[in-house]
């Protein structure tokens, strides 16, 4: 298909694109993962199959550039880039809170000060939704079983059922 094909298909989401693990519409050879807030952030991920021809990566990446976003490109993985790498790393802040290693303000305060990122990882945690955390784990570790990194940490499990969402509910990792 074609950039502007692609913009006047009636697009839907039958799930959260931040679940998906491997299975991209066979129909479409591709996809596209926005971030929240999408008028704000500027990533788009184009993601591509084994099947995925140069001609529909090159329109998806195009039908992103119209929007203004940044592309990249990555194969169809759990998380793509960036949830994959992000999910898991804002599950071992929860297990390390766990095991008692640090506070939620010191594990933040330490990946913000001594990794340079804007928030820590239980900040963003709250800030995602700690029942979106929870969805996009049991996705993956019930599809990958066997992947340390998909397991879903028991603090997470309690907050959530709780009503301790993050942000949305006033009180998470922190209280807002």
């Amino acid at each position: 298909p074609t950039a502007d094909e692609l913009s006047s298909r009636d697009w839907r989401s039958d799930e959260r694109a931040s679940d998906l693990s491997s299975g991209i519409n066979a129909e479409y050879g591709g996809g596209l993962h926005f971030f929240n807030p999408v008028p704000v952030m500027k990533l788009l991920e184009v993601v591509k199959t084994n099947e995925t021809s140069p001609e529909t990566l090159s329109a998806l990446a195009t039908f992103g550039k119209k929007l203004g976003k940044v592309t990249v490109e990555c194969s169809d993985t759990p998380g793509f880039i960036v949830n994959r790498l992000l999910v898991p790393n804002l599950a071992e802040a929860i297990k390390m809170l766990e095991r008692g290693v640090a506070s939620a303000k010191d594990i933040d305060t330490a990946m913000k000060l001594g990794a340079g990122h804007p928030m820590g990882p239980l900040q963003l945690a709250d800030y995602v939704g700690l029942d979106t955390c929870l969805f996009i784990l049991q996705g993956w570790s019930t599809k990958y079983p066997d992947v340390e990194l998909f397991k879903v940490p028991e603090t997470l499990e309690k907050l959530v059922s709780e009503g301790k969402l993050g942000n949305k509910s006033g009180e998470g990792f922190y209280k807002y």
